[in-house]
């Protein structure tokens, strides 16, 4: 069964061009063309990814991140204007899974899909999930206990709601748990890219990760920095 995407993006030719590409790549691609509908399409095709453009017409993307994704356990790949901070760790807090510069170049769009359907439960399989394999499923450090087979976090009876980005990066500091993790390391692994200095991705995550986790900002004990 071929992996479905949804593409919200309100760029007709754009939108087509970028379907016709993942197309050719052994993808279903399925496009939405307006913010006040994405919600529901969403909802209602629980595509196994999401590309989702922040400037649209009605909700724009953050508004429908936000509403989706409690209901929605699918990646979300945002596309951001180029150089936009604001944007991309906006995006990240509230729950998406990545982002993307636009102009999208279609190569590194696939590679960054790709990507990111290798880390998540539908996508995850082949020589990544067999190497995976080798590696512990789960791991305890006192009352937090991880479990990557069904990729759940829990802090004593209290499991933890994690998107796929955030359950990832736990899953790595976890696995490295008294070594340390360079933002390169982090990116790399997590990513597929080196740290450019500027890239505040993995900074975004590790502040929504400590709120959840109840870690104190000022004076953490579970993920420090």
């Amino acid at each position: 069964m071929k992996t479905r995407i949804l593409l919200v993006e309100d760029d007709e030719r754009l939108a087509e061009l970028t379907a016709e590409y993942l197309r050719k790549n052994d993808l279903e691609v399925l496009v939405e063309g307006h913010g006040n509908t994405a919600e529901a399409r969403i909802l209602a095709e629980h595509p196994d990814l999401v590309i989702l453009d922040v400037m649209l017409p009605g909700k724009d993307g953050f508004e429908i991140c936000r509403a989706v994704r409690a209901r929605y356990q699918g990646v979300i790949l945002m596309l951001t204007a180029r150089d936009e901070d604001f944007d991309q760790i906006l995006g990240l807090e509230l729950g998406a899974d990545d982002y993307i510069a636009k102009p999208v170049q279609p190569r590194l769009l696939l590679a960054r899909i790709k990507a990111l359907l290798r880390r998540s439960p539908v996508g995850a399989g082949g020589a990544d999930a067999r190497a995976e394999a080798s590696r512990p499923a789960e791991l305890t450090f006192g009352s937090f206990h991880i479990s990557q087979a069904t990729r759940t976090a829990c802090l004593g009876p209290d499991c933890i709601d994690l998107t796929t980005a955030e359950f990832d990066l736990l899953w790595l500091l976890a696995r490295h748990a008294g070594s340390v993790l360079s933002r390169d390391d982090l990116l790399q692994e997590l990513r597929g890219i080196g740290f450019d200095g500027l890239d505040r991705s993995i900074d975004a995550r590790i502040s929504r990760l400590r709120r959840k986790l109840g870690d104190d900002p000022e004076n953490p004990t579970r993920i420090k920095t």
